[in-house]
């Protein structure tokens, strides 16, 4: 049964009164999609000059509101995924750059809340289609382990005919499917803990199947007569498959839809090619409008629009090396007006658009400017059921409840940090923003070197091309020691402290991939 919310009328409802005869209406089911490599200009309702048709969230727009101040807390995938689910920065782990490589152990330690779990206690069935990479521990002869060399693991015996250990379904969710990550082994889907089917094949590297292959990963287990171009459908339809389910059931629901595009290989479907008349990188772009349209459909077409929050958002900016170049000279800036992409400390790296819709108390066609970190879903959600957030866990997380129902509140995000691929560190607080960046381009070449501190103003330079750390040194070092106090006490929501996992430097360039806990 749905649990009852608890009060008569709650503050967020627009229309409701105790005298009603009908019963308190139940928590809203939530589902969240959050696409792979898509950048902030990529929504042609909010760039109507650029070329890519996003029909179905062109719609979504039109029905909900869009936050133009949005940002990923890392511009990789495993890093806001992490902060995502668990509400807490990914650099408070030990990984302090890249992303979990194949074969590498969970980064959600076991005992840390999560957004499902806590959903789970609160009468919630809970699933996850689509993207995990953020670790398991597969069955060999040796323990899956932390390993500096990138993708070290991957030429090692793996047992994929046994269990996965410690994946999405010990850390919250009843029922998962999906691949790992769709250009990494083992190329094939898992259903809850067990690949679907046994990789028995191996891979063989072919252009013909798309762009930006995973030519480094020839030879890894594959399963037979696995398609690239097939894994975008296959998931759509298990998406919609659980919303159609869940919704016959009495209890609510959480989907996380965690999309495989357009992050490569970037293989569009059949239906898809050349579809833009662009290039394929914009033809997947556009299967990415349709698979998210096809999920928020599902939900309409379900008769639970009006109980269900759909949240779109996506993991970093747009990737610079899956046909960028082909896309400026069409017209289309990914970015939009930002500096940078996928990997950066810049805007274009982490900014990314935020759709979110709630028929009856998220006005229509509406927008926000409220800074917001997708670190703050966590508090968000359990806002609207009115419930706190863990005393231990969700560190980094504030509520953007108050700003979606259009109402003033002196509570919402003020200050936010993002991270780059390199492990770079900004500091934002209100129109200014304080960037630690490493100081070569060669990530190895910079390793424990002082970082360089630039300082930009983004409500006079959008596109950060002004450097006022010289003009500034004052504001430089006020921010510097309000970011201190977030890496110091291991916390950013206000009233709480709490500890890192290890050693935190951002005035440092870091010397290893993973740091060694404190001791």
């Amino acid at each position: 049964m749905r649990l009852p919310i608890p009060l008569c009328v709650l503050s967020w409802f627009v229309l409701s009164s105790c005298a009603t005869e009908q019963p308190p209406p139940g928590p809203p089911n939530v589902v969240v999609i959050l696409a792979d490599d898509f950048g902030v200009g990529d929504i042609q309702a909010h760039f109507p000059e650029n070329k890519i048709a996003t029909p179905y969230l062109d719609k979504l727009v039109s029905e909900g509101m869009s936050f133009t101040d949005a940002h990923s807390p890392s511009a990789v995938c495993t890093p806001t995924r992490y902060g995502l689910l668990t509400g807490r920065y990914s650099w408070r782990t030990r990984l302090q750059e890249w992303v979990l490589a194949t074969q590498e152990p969970p980064l959600i330690a076991a005992d840390r809340p999560t957004l499902p779990g806590v959903l789970r206690d609160h009468g919630y069935a809970t699933a996850l289609i689509g993207k995990w990479h953020l670790g398991w521990e597969w069955a060999g002869p040796q323990p899956s382990r932390m390993m500096e060399q990138r993708n070290g693991q991957n030429r090692m015996q793996w047992d994929f005919d046994k269990p996965a250990q410690q994946g999405p379904t010990t850390r919250g969710f009843d029922y998962y499917f999906g691949v790992d990550l769709p250009n990494m082994p083992p190329f094939t889907y898992i259903e809850n803990d067990l690949a679907t089917p046994v990789p028995t094949a191996t891979y063989v590297h072919d252009e013909s199947e798309g762009v930006v292959m995973p030519r480094r990963f020839e030879g890894s287990p594959m399963a037979p007569e696995w398609r690239f171009r097939e894994i975008v459908p296959e998931l759509t339809k298990r998406a919609v498959q659980q919303v159609q389910e869940r919704a016959k059931g009495e209890e609510p629901f959480f989907l996380f839809y965690s999309m495989t595009s357009p992050h490569e290989p970037v293989s569009p479907s059949a239906a898809f090619q050349e579809k833009s008349g662009i290039n394929p990188i914009a033809d997947f772009v556009m299967e990415t409008d349709w698979s998210a349209g096809q999920v928020i459909q599902a939900v309409d077409e379900a008769g639970i629009g009006d109980d269900t929050i759909v949240i779109f958002t996506a993991d970093n900016g747009h990737s610079h090396y899956t046909g960028w170049e082909g896309l400026i000279e069409a017209g289309h800036m990914p970015s939009g007006p930002y500096r940078g992409h996928k990997g950066d400390i810049w805007e274009g790296g982490h900014r990314v658009p935020l759709l979110v819709r709630w028929p009856g108390r998220i006005a229509p066609n509406s927008s926000s400017d409220q800074l917001v970190s997708l670190t703050d879903v966590f508090a968000t959600v359990l806002s609207v059921l009115e419930s706190n957030l863990p005393e231990l866990g969700a560190e980094d997380s504030i509520s953007f409840l108050a700003a979606a129902l259009g109402r003033e509140s002196s509570a919402g995000r003020s200050s936010l940090v993002s991270h780059s691929n390199f492990g770079e560190f900004a500091y934002r607080d209100g129109p200014w923003k304080l960037v630690f960046k490493n100081s070569k381009s060669n990530l190895n070449e910079s390793r424990g070197l002082p970082r360089v501190i630039e300082l930009y103003n983004l409500e006079e330079d959008i596109a950060e091309e002004r450097d006022l750390a010289a003009e500034r040194p004052e504001m430089v070092e006020q921010l510097r020691a309000k970011f201190d106090a977030v890496v110091s006490t291991g916390a950013s929501r206000p009233g709480i402290e709490s500890a890192n996992d290890a050693p935190v430097r951002y005035d440092t360039t870091q010397t290893v991939r993973w740091t060694a806990p404190p001791e």
